[in-house]
């Protein structure tokens, strides 16, 4: 039991002992992580490993260790008393199946029926809602559909995973990309106000004709500073996962931002809005802005325009712990309400139809914590948003 987790570690460079696996399964039959991943990774965290410095290396072998679906039969085993084993497989029976299964033998047939189920996990499986594989609606796996999932490898379909044991390099997004339409742009204007600043490089044409008159006709040339839009803006980017496949959409915002919005600063996030986020995706992990230093150091005035898909587990929004990435002291909600009071006007754009909404929660929970302020990313919506923060 726990074996290639622990001789995983060991070829990952983390020095654990005998002694050090002994203490996880110890705590493992104490049930002090039962059925939850997350549990099962900081119990084994404390116990695994003495020195901090080989933190990241557990993480890779851990994260290894899950990509191998062959091995969560020892989790499995680890984590499932008989008592709940016999409850949960009841679960998945019809009512016709529970009498035959009476029928043969009663429950300690069903067990057994079920031990050889999860025999049969050895090799890959598709579809179903049983336990491990891709595609169906376990609670385990990937590519499939469970509203408290925790996806194992693989890639994302339904946005719902609780938990994702990897680390995922995301990229930064291009302000150089030429737009293939002037929409967005045109869009972008409607949150405009002038003013002149910086050098004085612009010919102020009324006033050079004035002064020459006024100087008998010899030529007269008065400047003045460039009108730029005074707007201060601070985009927030929702990358990876999900949002691959809107890079190039917001890469179109991104660059007409850059070309219409002077005072603009971006940051990126993942899912949802945490205690910190990033401002270069290449060093997410190990340079994080506070969040805090950001509501401090930018003034209550910057319009706050936030891009994202807003689909991820509801825990991701609500609950201490909930991202998939980090632990969470605090729930995103409560730190976006508070980005919410600082500033004087926040939207949140989001690249999915309006029509597809409804059909995921979270979305829906965004919105109501936005009090409305969600709009899509059409022409529509952006000149909606727009005018929303211009007001």
């Amino acid at each position: 039991m726990l074996v290639q987790f622990f001789f995983g570690l060991r070829n990952a460079g983390v020095p654990a002992s005998i002694r050090e696996l002994l203490d996880l399964m110890a705590g493992l039959e104490a049930r002090l992580a039962f059925m939850d991943v997350d549990e099962f990774y900081q119990l084994a965290r404390v116990c695994m490993v003495k020195d901090e410095k080989y933190y990241d290396r557990f993480d890779k072998a851990f994260a290894r260790y899950f990509n191998d679906l062959s091995s969560l039969d020892d989790v499995i085993e680890a984590l499932i008393p008989d008592d709940w084993l016999r409850t949960e497989f009841l679960k998945q029976l019809s009512e016709e199946e529970k009498a035959k299964i009476e029928s043969l033998g009663g429950l300690d047939k069903l067990i057994e029926e079920f031990k050889k189920r999860l025999e049969e996990q050895k090799e890959r499986h598709e579809g179903g809602n049983k336990w491990i594989g891709t595609g169906g609606t376990s609670p385990f796996g990937h590519s499939g559909y469970h509203p408290e999932g925790i996806r194992i490898g693989g890639e994302s379909k339904n946005k719902k995973a609780v938990k994702v044991w990897e680390r995922r390099d995301f990229r930064d997004l291009d302000d150089s990309v030429e737009l293939g339409t002037r929409n967005i742009k045109i869009a972008l204007r409607r949150l405009r106000k002038f003013a002149r600043s910086g050098a004085a490089d612009e010919l102020d044409i009324d006033d050079t004709i004035s002064s020459t008159a006024r100087n008998a006709g010899l030529l007269d040339l008065k400047m003045v500073p460039e009108r730029h839009n005074a707007v201060k803006v601070l985009l927030f980017f929702d990358v990876g996962g999900s949002m691959d496949p809107h890079i190039r959409v917001c890469e179109e915002l991104f660059s007409a931002a850059r070309s219409e919005f002077k005072h603009m600063e971006y940051f990126y996030f993942h899912n949802f809005l945490y205690e910190s986020v990033w401002d270069s995706n290449v060093r997410r992990h190990s340079e994080r802005i506070q969040l805090l230093d950001v509501m401090h150091k930018y003034s209550a005035d910057y319009k706050i325009i936030f891009v994202g898909d807003a689909s991820m587990s509801p825990y991701e929004i609500v609950q201490p712990g909930g991202s998939v990435e980090h632990w969470n002291d605090e729930a995103g909600e409560l730190w976006m309400r508070r980005l919410r009071e600082t500033f004087d006007k926040v939207v949140w754009l989001n690249p999915v139809p309006p029509e597809d909404w409804s059909w995921t929660q979270s979305i829906g929970m965004v919105e109501q914590i936005m009090e409305g302020q969600m709009y899509p990313m059409t022409l529509g919506g952006l000149e909606e948003a727009m005018a929303y923060l211009a007001k």
